[in-house]
């Protein structure tokens, strides 16, 4: 494969307007802007994206260690809470990222995979990421409940006592 040839068969708006003329690029552009008949499918990016790049081989080991923090904080309120908001703010930025893999992806990757539609972001870094803040947002509704049980629960003796005593 040509280095120049992302797997996905679009080298993206940014590459595009590096690589191009001025006068072909004000065209090109122009296209570009359109919306595709048929756009990629999640299965299509995932199995066109060469898995064995060291950059995104540590993007997995980075997901794997987000999940195990997930999974050894849920004991430690202010570790998650820290946690939680850390990738949230990472989500939050992953536009931002994605323009800056854009533009320099020869730095670090064989294939451009970063688009203008953040589809090859989304699902490989902000989708992991949004995973883990569900599983703690889950963790704290169920803790809620829990504790809003107790008290119920706590109320409903202390009547009862109180029930008892009169």
């Amino acid at each position: 494969m040509s280095r120049e040839k992302p797997p996905n068969g679009r080298s993206g708006r940014w590459a595009a307007s590096r690589e191009t003329s001025p006068a072909v690029r004000s065209g090109a552009a122009a296209t570009m802007e359109q919306p595709l008949s048929s756009p990629l499918g999640v299965s299509t990016i995932l199995a066109k994206t060469d898995w064995s790049e060291p950059w995104l081989v540590g993007l997995a080991v980075f997901h794997v260690l987000c999940f195990l923090l997930t999974c050894f904080s849920l004991q430690h309120y202010r570790v998650q809470i820290g946690h939680f908001l850390c990738m949230v703010a990472l989500v939050y930025c992953a536009e931002y990222i994605n323009e800056l893999a854009a533009m320099n992806w020869r730095l670090f990757s064989k294939y451009q995979y970063f688009d203008s539609r953040g589809m090859f972001i989304s699902l490989v870094f902000s989708a992991p990421l949004l995973v883990n803040t569900i599983i703690i947002v889950i963790t704290w509704v169920y803790r809620t409940l829990n504790v809003m049980t107790e008290l119920k629960t706590l109320q409903h003796r202390m009547k009862a006592e109180k029930d008892k005593k009169k």
